[in-house]
């Protein structure tokens, strides 16, 4: 399990492209201090395995599912991803619970700037979109953001940036039709399901 405050911002080190899986290393410098085989990290809100630990880079092997579903396929040697080494009991939760497992990828389409509020809207399918709602949380590459608008109509929503933030996450150097991790919040998916459901056995009991 993850947090969602992104722990540092590091560049990719190296791709190895294997065929059915990319070998994906890490400058993690200090953040991989005692960092063991195996371990969890969140890159990019993804959770992935640890594999090889060398000196501060960290080696992760991605799975082709991982490459297709996730905006990881989309990396490059040099590019920025945020990380967060899994939660300890006893560790301070200044976001949400997050599981590493990524909902869906939604382009960036707006950004804006009023003072020191930044905006971004992103769109999301409505299936997704309908876990979603004003003042909740949301993971974006990992990062645990609340929710300040959305419309459900046109299938966006918007989330309003401190600087902090945009300096040290992603979400400070994404562009137009740039694309993030989404991982909507799991305890929204089981209230909004047991809901749906409810009034789903409530409808076909009416019409009996």
């Amino acid at each position: 399990m993850f947090t969602g405050i992104v722990q540092d911002l590091v560049s990719v080190r190296e791709i190895v492209d294997e065929g059915d899986l990319v070998r994906l290393v890490l400058d993690m410098d200090a953040t991989a201090n005692a960092l063991q085989l195996g371990a969890s990290v969140a890159v990019n809100g993804t959770c992935l395995t640890v594999t090889r630990v060398v000196r501060g880079r960290v080696h992760f092997d991605v799975i082709t599912e991982s490459l297709r579903t996730t905006n990881l396929g989309r990396l490059e040697v040099g590019d920025l991803v945020n990380v967060e080494r899994s939660y300890h009991v006893g560790d301070e939760i200044g976001g949400h619970i997050l599981s590493g497992h990524v909902t869906a990828t939604s382009p960036l389409s707006g950004r804006f700037v009023q003072g020191h509020d930044h905006v971004l809207r992103f769109n999301l399918e409505p299936k997704w979109l309908k876990y979603v709602f004003h003042k909740g949380f949301i993971g974006l590459d990992g990062a645990s953001i609340t929710v300040s608008s959305l419309d459900r109509a046109d299938n966006w929503f918007e989330v309003s940036l401190i600087p902090e933030t945009l300096s040290r996450t992603t979400l400070g150097q994404i562009e137009a039709g740039g694309l993030v991790n989404v991982e909507v919040d799991g305890q929204t998916v089981t209230t909004v399901e047991t809901v749906e459901r409810i009034m789903s056995e409530r409808q076909v009991a009416s019409n009996l």
